[in-house]
């Protein structure tokens, strides 16, 4: 029986010190080999089966944030579906955010001048949830810091004064215990912590579809898509692939196998390792008199005034971002203890 070291270690093997999955997450062997043949097999004028493979994304991706797979649409970008959310909201309705969001959740519905945005801290989220609130649009975990919203209590405050939840899991799909059901909807792209390659993201909605109006379907989009090329679609989708993007084909061919992968080695198991792994990090931040922006059950970690620090890392070999002055580090299922211990050596010197 395969251990979870010997099945990480079979599929990532990096040159250098790779902290960085909040950025862009690592691809397995099996992901590569399979979109090497992929892109042989197009060339050769005998292509494979791209479309099963986005179908078995979609379902793997389903079985990952516990929801059954007809409410799962596949795309390319969370903004996308941050706008097609947005585009649903009737005039002067109002959308709840927090301060210093991802652009890509936050930004669709500023665009559109007649909705109203209310911002607020991330702590305050739940609490800021009023009658009138139609819409809360919120991550899962943050970018730039890593912190981690409270979703149990926003949802609860949502379901208090009828509102709909919009969630991001692009920073928590792949170690956190996503449970995509108890939110309206939700969205993320797969090329960080689900280790997929650019160019998969996935969007969740209700089993009613959420009130969504399908304004980019294509042909994909229809009941039977082949049926579908010519003319107006005759029969959208029943089930949530009404709003699929035309697929990057060739990702989600690479996608099938890194989500496959994933759920081999189960989210519990990856939680724990990442998060080890991140407390062992503060822990010797402490003991060099750092301080980082607190984010407690969260892989990333954030720590002020360092970010400057970002390109002698990299020269060093170890890669981690400069986000707002901040170094972030990333801890996930390829890395080690020392991965972590390599990060503080070279912030000793």
């Amino acid at each position: 029986m395969e251990t979870f070291e010997s099945l990480v270690r079979a599929e990532f093997a990096p040159k250098n010190t790779y902290l960085n999955t909040a950025s862009t997450g690592l691809l397995p062997a099996r992901t590569v080999a399979a979109m090497h043949t992929a892109v042989e097999a197009a060339a050769a004028g005998d292509p494979t089966d791209m479309f099963a493979d986005v179908e078995a994304s979609r379902a793997c991706f389903a079985r990952l944030v516990g929801v059954p797979e007809h409410r799962v649409a596949a795309g390319a970008s969370v903004a996308v579906y941050s706008g097609l959310i947005a585009a649903s909201l009737p005039e002067g309705a109002e959308v709840l955010t927090a301060e210093g969001d991802f652009s890509s959740v936050v930004n669709p519905f500023h665009v559109r001048s007649d909705l109203k945005v209310r911002s607020v801290p991330l702590e305050r989220i739940a609490e800021s949830v009023r009658p009138g609130t139609a819409l809360v649009a919120v991550s899962a975990a943050q970018s730039a810091d890593g912190r981690v919203a409270d979703l149990p209590a926003i949802r609860e405050a949502a379901r208090e004064h009828g509102t709909r939840t919009y969630i991001d899991a692009s920073q928590a799909t792949g170690w956190l215990d996503f449970d995509a059901d108890s939110h309206d909807y939700s969205a993320s792209v797969a090329f960080k912590w689900l280790v997929c390659p650019r160019g998969v993201a996935f969007l969740v909605v209700p089993e009613d579809l959420g009130g969504l109006t399908p304004l980019f379907a294509g042909w994909v989009a229809g009941e039977h898509p082949w049926d579908a090329c010519y003319g107006p679609i005759d029969e959208l989708a029943h089930s949530a692939r009404r709003f699929d993007e035309s697929p990057a084909l060739f990702s989600y061919a690479g996608a099938r196998r890194s989500l496959e992968l994933l759920e081999e080695l189960g989210t519990d198991a990856v939680r724990a390792h990442d998060l080890a792994l991140a407390d062992r990090f503060r822990e010797g931040l402490a003991s060099l008199g750092h301080e980082p922006v607190p984010s407690p059950g969260s892989p990333i970690v954030s720590v002020p005034g360092l970010g400057r620090r970002q390109g002698e890392l990299s020269s060093a070999g170890v890669e981690v971002s400069d986000r707002a002055g901040n170094l972030r580090a990333a801890f996930h299922l390829y890395n080690t203890a020392a991965d972590v211990d390599r990060l503080l050596d070279v912030l000793s010197d």
